[in-house]
Order: C-alpha cells, then sequence, then structure tokens
C-alpha cells in the first residue's frame, strides 16, 4: 500500500453490507480496505493484529455490540471511528450520540435499514467522514475519568437571572470533549452556559438529554426567548443560528434562520458576538475539538470585550482546527485538555476577571 493510503477495516454483521461498504470506500485510490469483521470480538482482533488507521463500525451485532466494541478500542487501541448503522430500532439518534460522546468520529446513518441496499445515496458523506477520520488526532483517554452521572443535584435556581455567561463551541469530537466538561461544571456555578454543538439536527435534542444526565445543572434545548437563568445549560438547536439579546428582564436567547456563517448552522461566532455585545467582560468563551475555525472570530471579540477565553489543547482534542484557529486569532487565557476545562470556567466565573 503506497505510505499516502489510509487502511480501513469494514465491521458489519452482514456480509452483503460488509461488501457494499468496502466497495465505496475503495472507490478512492486513498483508502484500502485491509480486512472486514462480523461482530465486536472478531473487530478487537483484528484492529489489534491489522491495525488499521480507520475503523467503520455497525452497531447492532451480535455477541458484542459496536458501542461496546467502540468503548473498548477507544480505551485500548485508540483511532478514528465512522459509525454506519441503522442501530436496528428506533433508538439511533441514543445510539449516535452514544458512539459521539465515546469518541466516533462521525455517525453516517444507512438509509433503508441494517441492509441497505441503496447505501451508495450516502456515499459523499461516508467520503467526508473518512476524510475527517484521516485527519484526527488520538490520544489514549484514561478510563478511570470516564464521566458518569452525578449522584447529587442541586436543585433549579431559575429565578435568578444570570449576569454571567459561558459560550462553548464544539464540532467533529465535541460530544466527547462536552461529555468531559459538562460532567465537571459546578452545580452552584454562578452562571448560564450556552453550547453550540455542530451535528444533525435531529440529534440535538438526544444530545441534551445525554448531557444532562451527566450534569449537575439543568440542561435544555435552547427555546427563542428562554430568559438566560444561573445554573442552566442551553444547548442550539439545529438548522438555526443562536444568539444573546439584552431584555427588559434580562438576556434572552434568540433564535433565527439566518444564512450559515463559517459553513455550519449554529454556529458559534454570532453566539460568541452577541454574548460579548449583551455581557462585555463578564463571558468566559471556549472552543473544543472540531474542525474549520468557527468560534475564532467571536472569542477574539469576547476577549477584546474583556472577557476571558478557553481553548482545548491539541493532546485532547480530536481534531485540532477549531481550537488552534481560535488560539492563533484571539490568543486565550487557558489552553487545557477536556477535563480541565470545568474547573478552569468555575474559576473564571468566580473570579469575574481576566487572567494574566
Amino acid at each position: 500500500m503506497p505510505p499516502t493510503t489510509k487502511s480501513v477495516l469494514v465491521v458489519d454483521d452482514s456480509a452483503f453490507m460488509r461488501s457494499l461498504i468496502a466497495e465505496i470506500v475503495e472507490l478512492r485510490s486513498d483508502y484500502s480496505v485491509i480486512g472486514m469483521a462480523a461482530d465486536g470480538v472478531e473487530a478487537l482482533e483484528m484492529v489489534r493484529v491489522l491495525g488499521p488507521d480507520i475503523v467503520t463500525l455497525d452497531i447492532a451485532m451480535p455477541q458484542m455490540d459496536g458501542l461496546a466494541a467502540l468503548a473498548r478500542i477507544m480505551d485500548e487501541m485508540p483511532r478514528p471511528v465512522i459509525v454506519i448503522s441503522a442501530a436496528g430500532s428506533s433508538d439511533l439518534n441514543t445510539s449516535a450520540v452514544r458512539a459521539l460522546e465515546l469518541g466516533a468520529v462521525d455517525f453516517v446513518r444507512k438509509p433503508s435499514g441494517p441492509v441497505s441496499v441503496d447505501l451508495l445515496v450516502v456515499r459523499e458523506q461516508l467520503m467526508r467522514a473518512l476524510d475527517t477520520a484521516s485527519l484526527v488526532n488520538f490520544g489514549k483517554p484514561d478510563a478511570s475519568e470516564r464521566p458518569s452521572p452525578p449522584k447529587h443535584r442541586a436543585p433549579m435556581r431559575d429565578d435568578i437571572v444570570a449576569n454571567r455567561v459561558v459560550v462553548i463551541a464544539a464540532s467533529t469530537g465535541g460530544p466527547r470533549a462536552l461529555s468531559e466538561v459538562v460532567s465537571r461544571l459546578p452545580a452552584d456555578l454562578d452562571a448560564a452556559v450556552v453550547i453550540v454543538q455542530h451535528m444533525p439536527a435531529d440529534f440535538v435534542p438526544t444530545l441534551a438529554v445525554r448531557l444532562g444526565q451527566l450534569s449537575r445543572m439543568g440542561v435544555a434545548v435552547a427555546q427563542d426567548g428562554d430568559a438566560l437563568k444561573v445554573g442552566r445549560i442551553y444547548v442550539a438547536p439545529g438548522d438555526a443560528q443562536v444568539r444573546i439579546r439584552p431584555g427588559p428582564d434580562g438576556p434572552t436567547i434568540r433564535i433565527d434562520a439566518a444564512d450559515p456563517m463559517s459553513g455550519a448552522r449554529p454556529a458559534a461566532d454570532p453566539l460568541f458576538r452577541s454574548a460579548a455585545a449583551v455581557f462585555k467582560r463578564n463571558v468566559v468563551g471556549v472552543v473544543l475539538s472540531g474542525m474549520g475555525r468557527d468560534g475564532a472570530e467571536g472569542l477574539r471579540t469576547i476577549r477584546g470585550a474583556g472577557g476571558a477565553a478557553i481553548v482545548q489543547d491539541r493532546a485532547s482534542s480530536i481534531i485540532y482546527g477549531m481550537p488552534a484557529a481560535a488560539l492563533a486569532a484571539a490568543g486565550a487565557d487557558k489552553v487545557l485538555p477536556a477535563r480541565e476545562i470545568a474547573a478552569a470556567i468555575a474559576g473564571l466565573v468566580a473570579s469575574h476577571r481576566r487572567v494574566a
């Protein structure tokens, strides 16, 4: 295999689907299928023996399903994984979000069920996923640090209007980073939190539910007109732009169908700029793993208004594009691994000042 060719392991319990996925992958000369596995157990062994650069992985499989196999791969032999699945049931979105949280690079939906003879319909999406996977940076995560639901949750403080806000941008690799950050935010954080995660619109409610399971704060998908309250996390809905606007009773969420910005809708830049305009120095902007440069100009606006900036470090970012662009454009008060960002957010919110 030429040195520029990426090797791919295809995992699916259907022999027909394995062959079809392999055919699509090898339509490009820069990818080569080096093996095929029929279940999670076989996949783990082939990853150990063959060392593929990229793995495509079904979820609904016998012996060991795809989510269990994905968790093992990420713990023991981290590498880019693209999930290609119909999940075999109505819980597809839950499975997709869980896979992304575990570290999958992308989730490609089989168009017509577990055995999709029309898989060519999603060929371009699969090719984009492979190209993204080829850029992935993986360090071995500490399995002992994997987030788990909190034992105790704080009572809601819905009556307190936020005078500080934390705005977070994330894209590819974001769900894994967000699970690290959100699970560690303190229940008494004296700020509202607004998150923009680039993902399909129908995955967003499931992401909000999952983050809510991990968080000591209340989590919900943002709605137009929501008042920003202390101790609440608002997740931007899909396929809309989200901004913060001043109101007679305090800042509120504004959602509209404006054009994509930085190639995304929702995009972080308009949220970040609006947060700086409304909250001035009382903003903490955070840029997590992702491809592209969304959030970079917005973070510069936040710092220009006197707010603080945190950027995820290269080692813990699945894709270092957005953090690198933000750091180049705006600099940062803190450059940290995902697991340390929540503590930094809490410190900056509590200190109410810029850190040198």
